[in-house]
């Protein structure tokens, strides 16, 4: 075993990877877990068919594919190469609250020459801007509507009639 001396007092243990001092092989935690009398976990702890089987963010990944694909529903072939993102957070989210600036909901990047357009949705800016679950649908549509409208040119009114304007 190596040891290696970074700062007084602080030292780091380099060892093998695949054992422990007494040479045994290291196990993982669900290989040293006892299951005594078979009484361990024999299936899915929820149903596919419950509500808490997909995580919150699998839920909001399916918010924004619903409001995309109604988007491309009603204007097909405008929207024919762009893409549909979720990202946690927006980049550089510390400067701008520590700017004193709002957090954006998403972004609409433009296309280059390889990639198409891109409409990114921040998950956890969406999810904090929300009142509740059902406030949560509506945002998010509202955002993908908006974001899709400024890569169009359009107003976001004339691009989906059951969008509501955020801040009235």
């Amino acid at each position: 075993m190596q040891s290696q001396q970074h700062s007084p007092g602080f030292t780091i243990n380099l060892g093998e990877a695949g054992g422990n001092s007494s040479g045994a092989p290291v196990r993982s935690f669900r290989q040293r877990r006892r299951n005594r009398h078979g009484r361990g976990q024999r299936g899915e702890v929820m149903l596919p068919t419950l509500p808490g089987y997909r995580s919150r963010a699998e839920r909001f990944d399916d918010l924004v594919l619903d409001s995309a694909e109604r988007l491309q529903d009603m204007w097909g072939q405008q929207l024919s190469g762009v893409s549909f993102a979720v990202e946690e957070i927006p980049p550089n989210l510390e400067q701008l609250v520590a700017e004193g600036g709002a957090a954006p909901l998403g972004a609409c990047t433009r296309g280059t020459g390889t990639e198409g357009p891109l409409i990114t949705v921040y998950r956890r800016v969406v999810e904090h801007t929300a009142g509740g679950r059902e406030e949560l649908q509506d945002l998010i549509h509202d955002v993908v509507v908006e974001y899709t409208a400024e890569y169009l040119g359009v107003p976001p009114e004339s691009l989906d009639p059951v969008y509501r304007r955020r801040y009235q």
